[in-house]
């Protein structure tokens, strides 16, 4: 099945490279030149995973990823042409899944999109299982949770994260094995991503929040009362 992907680009030749690119590899590609175009197609098309440049016109990136994440889990690749720490974080914050710094290669742009519509579609984890812990559902093949008997939205990055927590609980996993198992072998990012996305899942979680225990100067621990 193709799927689809938003484009959010200001540079036209830019646009024109990215959108040969994966249509080469089947994907449906919608484009926008600006923030207010970009939302207006995410409300008119169905999308799969988002492409976004930060410094574009009309609303800028960092208020459209805020949008589309208030609405959608939908899997958000950033890219920016500038390498600053501090804006990566801000990303990451607002909920984008993953950061591309200009200059970049198309294929690797390519490969880290498919990589994130496995991983949203459910097929990087196992499929047909339920998991259940106190309050807590996670049923992996819908990737979707539930406390008690509300539904939560979780941005990918955040279910995968709370499935291998879960799947290793009651052990200590340090930022970096977490690091490589969440976002992947070749992240190379900031650590202190882990702990953003750590703090928003925590206050998603709710009442069920201190299952997710803090290891000093190591990593963190998914808790299990007896």
């Amino acid at each position: 099945m193709s799927r689809s992907i938003l484009l959010i680009e200001d540079e036209k030749r830019m646009r024109e490279i990215l959108v040969d690119y994966f249509k080469r590899e089947d994907f449906t590609i919608f484009e926008a030149a600006d923030g207010r175009e970009a939302l207006e197609v995410f409300e008119a098309q169905p999308i799969h995973l988002v492409i976004l440049d930060i410094m574009i016109p009309e609303i800028d990136g960092w208020s459209v990823c805020k949008r589309i994440r208030r609405e959608s889990g939908v899997p958000i690749i950033m890219l920016t042409a500038r390498s600053d720490e501090e804006d990566k974080l801000m990303g990451y914050e607002l909920g984008a899944d993953d950061y591309m710094t200009k200059p970049f290669s198309p294929k690797v742009l390519v490969a880290k999109a498919k990589t994130l519509l496995k991983r949203a579609e459910g097929s990087v984890l196992s499929e047909n299982s339920i998991i259940k812990i106190d309050e807590i559902e996670i049923n992996k093949a819908a990737r979707r949770v539930k406390i008690g008997d509300e539904a939560i939205e979780l941005a990918p990055k955040e279910f995968d994260l709370l499935v291998y927590l879960v799947e290793n609980r009651d052990m200590v996993l340090t930022r970096e094995q977490i690091s490589r198992h969440v976002w992947g072998y070749d992240y190379f990012g900031d650590l202190r991503t882990i702990d953003t996305h750590i703090k928003k899942l925590r206050s998603k979680l709710s009442s069920q929040a201190g299952h997710i225990g803090t290891i000093n100067r190591v990593g963190y621990r998914f808790e299990v009362k007896p």
